[in-house]
């Protein structure tokens, strides 16, 4: 873990030659760190409901209709007041952003990766700054903030590295009498359309990702946290970002989105977010628009119904633990939340009791004043939850919450919910809650467990905890999700050590953290030159140049 000495003395973007290591994790244990925090908490407190601007192509727009950014756990307090893009700044976007690729796909992509470094640097010397604005704006605590942002840094870090390894990619072979090379080219301009939920690393990834490749960008973050998103996009123009890059659009609903999506000039589309948005999505990019050219690329991760197998013979403290940070950090609203486990019948009554008094341990509150479990995002959200703790009453055994938490600020608090006794089959067993809410579920044997696991039509991330070297590996080859984790939990992917991604109708598999991610955004060229058919003075000019 980083000390606050430590990280205000790093300087401000590591070399691109150094490796890459993922982020250290602060230790809020340490007064130091403590104070920083405390006094970034403070600081942005003067900052919010501060107004912000559409930005395209280097313009400030501000628009009558305007979206307002509230705090989760005090929704009486304005975050941030933004305009509110619609379908007439689609036309000038898609210009702004195809004038600006003319001349940024034409860069180097030393170029282009220097940009990532330089805002990783900015990121990490505002690091508590950045902490602060995720836990007024979506209800962060700490540690989770303080995650975000790391691996914001560890994405603008591996992209960049990335892309100068993918520039220098070369044929498996050269054949005789030719010059064959392999050069991976932008695809244009895209729409990245970012969640809430990891408001600054996933909007972070899915942006670094397409421009260091050379492409450009309309940025549509989430109405619930455009204030985030807004102050990463003034880090990238403080970085030296050109104007049109990057095209900041807030725009609430689905009109502006939509537009994009559908334009026949837009290339392809990073999502994350619900599956039923994500169809939507893929439906609409699937159908050729008139002066369309090519097949648009959809880049989707579309949310999961994830499970933690808990075998008998496991190491019950460590299982216990896995679930509950699974389930309930950050409220479950994580698409790789555990929102299933999945016990043995010999443990079963002994499992639920461990797992009901550990969630009575849990502190709810603001998570200014880094209670664990704060607010869920939003009234509708609230409402949602709530609603599906009700059905889940009529299929199971609450165990443990089961209610909204009262808060004097009148904050979207709802009580971390164990339901127990749930048929597989169950609405709460197969449908994505996205909260608080656990369901768990008795096997019998292990090959039943498996049927469980895999019985969703999601597919994101699982977890199994078991001392049986035959089990975990029956769960490498049958357990069917993009990342799954042997005696961990099942959440906290980290970039570089777990390219993260899910399938079925949890997206795309697309790997963000990867080494196959930059792909995503690139189209292969091959050229090949037959020898010979040059002057040597000029093969020995292009020789000198390094060509």
């Amino acid at each position: 873990m980083a000390t606050a000495t430590e990280l205000t003395s790093r300087p401000a973007a590591l070399s691109e030659h150094a490796p890459f290591v993922n982020e250290a994790f602060l230790d809020f244990g340490e007064a130091a760190v403590r104070r920083s925090m405390q006094e970034a908490l403070a600081q942005v407190k003067d900052r919010l409901g501060k107004e912000y601007n559409l930005v395209i192509g280097g313009r400030r727009i501000q628009t009558e209709a305007k979206i307002v950014s509230i705090n989760p756990a005090r929704p009486a307090e304005v975050v941030g007041v933004h305009q509110r893009a619609d379908e007439r700044h689609v036309e000038g976007a898609m210009q702004a952003a195809q004038a600006a690729f003319a001349t940024w796909s034409r860069t180097t992509a030393q170029e282009r990766a220097a940009l990532l470094f330089r805002t990783a640097g900015l990121v990490r010397l505002r690091k508590f700054e950045m902490c602060a604005w995720l836990t007024y704006e979506v209800g962060k605590n700490w540690a989770e903030a303080e995650a975000d942002v790391g691996e914001t840094i560890d994405f603008l870090e591996f992209y960049a590295r990335e892309a100068l390894r993918l520039d220098a990619a070369t044929t498996p072979i050269q054949f005789p009498g030719e010059r064959n090379l392999l050069r991976y080219i932008p695809l244009g301009v895209g729409a990245v359309i970012p969640p809430w939920n990891f408001p600054l690393a996933i909007m972070t990834g899915m942006t670094a990702a397409a421009i260091v490749c050379g492409n450009t960008v309309i940025l549509k973050p989430s109405g619930d946290a455009p204030t985030i998103a807004a102050i990463f996009f003034s880090l990238l123009e403080e970085a030296g970002m050109p104007d049109g890059v990057v095209n900041f659009c807030p725009g609430a609903g689905a009109k502006f989105g939509s537009a994009i999506v559908a334009h026949p000039q837009t290339r392809f589309i990073a999502f994350t977010g619900s599956k039923a948005v994500g169809l939507e999505i893929h439906e609409s990019a699937a159908k050729a628009q008139p002066g369309q050219k090519f097949i648009k690329r959809t880049v989707l991760e579309m949310g999961g119904k994830d499970s933690i197998i808990v075998e008998s013979d496991c190491k019950m403290d460590a299982a216990v633990e896995g679930v509950v940070a699974s389930a309930f950090g950050f409220n479950g609203q994580k698409c790789s939340a555990c929102s299933r486990a999945i016990v043995d019948v010999a443990i079963y009554d002994t499992f639920c009791d461990r797992l009901r008094e550990r969630v009575a341990a849990i502190t709810q509150g603001d998570p200014a004043e880094n209670f664990y479990a704060g607010p869920v995002v939003n009234k509708a959200a609230y409402e949602q939850i709530l609603a599906y703790i009700e059905i889940g009453k009529a299929e199971g055994r609450v165990i443990a919450g089961g209610k909204a938490f009262p808060h004097t600020d009148n904050g979207y608090y709802i009580e971390p919910t164990i339901i127990a006794d749930v048929a597989p089959t169950a609405r709460i067993s197969l449908e994505e809650i996205f909260g608080p809410v656990l369901a768990v579920i008795k096997s019998n044997g292990f090959d039943d467990a498996l049927a469980i696991a895999n019985n969703t039509e999601y597919g994101l991330t699982g977890a199994i905890y078991s001392g049986s070297r035959q089990k975990l590996d029956r769960a490498r080859e049958e357990f069917h999700v993009g990342n799954l984790y042997l005696n961990r939990k099942c959440t906290g992917a980290m970039v570089g050590a777990h390219p993260f991604g899910g399938f079925n109708m949890s997206g795309t598999d697309s790997k963000a953290g990867g080494p196959d991610y930059l792909l995503l955004f690139t189209q292969a060229k091959s050229i090949a030159e037959k020898a010979g058919m040059v002057s040597a003075r000029e093969e020995e000019q292009e020789q000198r140049m390094g060509m």
